[in-house]
């Protein structure tokens, strides 16, 4: 098998490439840095620039499936400008793809697209899973529902269509958690607000694993990329604290200093969606960490 990813080179896109390594499964991927420009039996570089809607063709030779992963970070202050790119960025690269199959001979079937746990509303008593209809007012809510909006109008070119909707990556060197460890090592780690916002979590090794499982079984529509148990904002610091054998003794802290400091991207850290896993569990995924404490430990000791 044969797939093409855009976004290869960032933290989830590695994870994927490894694991499709791991599998005999080729990867061609997309970059905007020619510099990352590689040429292996199994894994091959293409320039794109969807900015000019640039795109090398060759990229498409003998792929069956396109994993989209391409878009700015959220974890950059949110003016108003950089707002516009993160939307842009997701739509003029799926655009780009979608009016280069339309016009080129090819061989895909599949396209797999991440999305985001965003688009669900927040809320300290719900419990949403895809058939969940309800889309959040706030900013991420906006993007995700553009983003999966522009991903379905790929069926037009009868292709599957998969959306993975990612939750808390946690990762030891990159993303969330290096964020939340540093305080704690520092002995200056706090809950945020209430601290007891949902955060729908999951391991990036399991992340990767829901993406190349999506692919292989060929799971069609939403599935959630969330770990099967989700934790609160103050169960996490403290399991990252007991980890880091580390006391937590400071107040939480409060929401509207964080909005000083951060401005509207605060949301990521207040807001509450508390995520079901079961779809993909019941298509035969099995987790490989399924609990925050042992998921901390894999990275951080």
């Amino acid at each position: 098998m044969k797939v093409l990813i855009t976004g290869a080179t960032g933290l989830i896109g590695k994870a994927i490439v490894e694991q499709c390594y791991n599998q005999d499964i080729t990867v061609h991927y997309l970059t905007t840095s020619k510099e990352k420009i590689e040429q292996l039996d199994h894994y091959k570089g293409f320039y794109w620039n969807p900015k000019n809607n640039e795109i090398d063709v060759a990229c498409l030779e003998g792929v069956e499936t396109i994993i989209n992963l391409a878009g700015s970070s959220i974890a950059n202050r949110w003016t108003a400008a950089y707002k516009s790119a993160i939307i842009n960025s997701r739509l003029d690269t799926l655009q780009l793809i979608k009016e280069t199959l339309a016009r080129e001979n090819h061989t895909v079937k599949h396209v797999i697209s991440a999305s985001a746990i965003g688009i669900y509303p927040d809320s300290l008593t719900n419990y949403y899973d895809e058939e969940t209809t309800e889309i959040s007012t706030s900013f991420l809510g906006q993007v995700v529902e553009k983003w999966e909006a522009m991903t379905d109008t790929f069926n037009e070119l009868d292709v599957l269509v998969s959306k993975v909707r990612i939750g808390l990556v946690l990762d030891a060197e990159e993303g969330a958690l290096p964020q939340i460890v540093k305080p704690v090592k520092f002995g200056a780690g706090a809950a945020f607000g209430s601290g007891n916002q949902w955060q729908s979590w999951i391991h990036i090794k399991d992340l990767a694993g829901v993406f190349v499982y999506v692919l292989n079984h060929k799971i069609e529509g939403v599935t959630n990329g969330v770990a099967p148990n989700p934790i609160t904002n103050s169960e996490l610091t403290k399991a990252v604290a007991s980890v880091l054998n580390k006391p937590l003794f400071l107040p939480n802290i409060p929401k509207v200093l964080m909005k000083l400091i951060l401005g509207d991207m605060h949301i990521l850290l207040f807001e509450s969606q508390r995520v079901s896993s079961k779809k993909i569990e019941k298509e035969g995924y099995q987790f490989e960490f399924v609990n925050i404490k042992p998921a901390l430990e894999n990275l951080l000791t």
